[in-house]
């Protein structure tokens, strides 16, 4: 029996453009990360492995669209973008959700995650897109705060607008750990 090769990027859920999303990011080596003015700006060790964040968009249109807001998280402020954003690209369009240019003209660090993605340390491999007109960012990241082997860096990192939580996580590195979190996350 062949298993079916599992593809990095999922798109699930309503015909809108709007919902919560899932960035999987190898970070190659370890890294001391000043995420912003989180923790009054002081580094966050940030350790080789993999990591996830939870974010949402809730726009129905433009930059707080879903599709905008990912490209934007695959596009880097310096230097090269993310390997995987042809791909997401592509992925969007055949999902419906690609029309015009989705890539930033230019990005500015805004939010905490920004930070580390403009390292060239830290790669996008695999994205979850959640499909919703209900905001699910804050369970998704409680259920996986509950999962075994994941841990935050920095409590609190990630969910600069939900107070009290965490949406930046490392997580296990096997690829059966990801599939297991596409599963659950097709049931919400």
């Amino acid at each position: 029996m062949n298993a079916k090769p599992f593809s990095p990027i999922t798109i699930i859920g309503e015909d809108v453009p709007c919902g919560t999303y899932l960035l999987r990011i190898a970070v190659a080596r370890p890294l001391t990360v000043v995420f912003g003015r989180f923790n009054g700006g002081r580094p966050v060790a940030v350790s080789a492995g993999k990591y996830v964040y939870i974010g949402s968009a809730m726009g129905m249109r433009g930059a707080a669209s879903l599709p905008r807001r990912v490209m934007r998280h695959a596009s880097r402020a310096f230097g090269a973008p993310h390997r995987l954003r042809p791909e997401l690209a592509a992925a969007f369009a055949a999902a419906g959700l690609g029309e015009g240019n989705l890539i930033p003209k230019k990005k500015t660090l805004r939010w905490h995650i920004d930070f580390l993605l403009d390292d060239p340390a830290a790669e996008i491999d695999r994205v979850l897109i959640l499909r919703a007109t209900r905001r699910r960012e804050s369970a998704v990241a409680m259920w996986l705060a509950a999962q075994a082997g994941v841990s935050a860096p920095a409590r609190g990192l990630g969910a600069s607008d939900a107070r009290g939580e965490t949406h930046v996580f490392r997580v296990p590195d096997d690829g059966d750990w990801w599939e297991m979190v596409v599963f659950w996350s097709e049931k919400l």
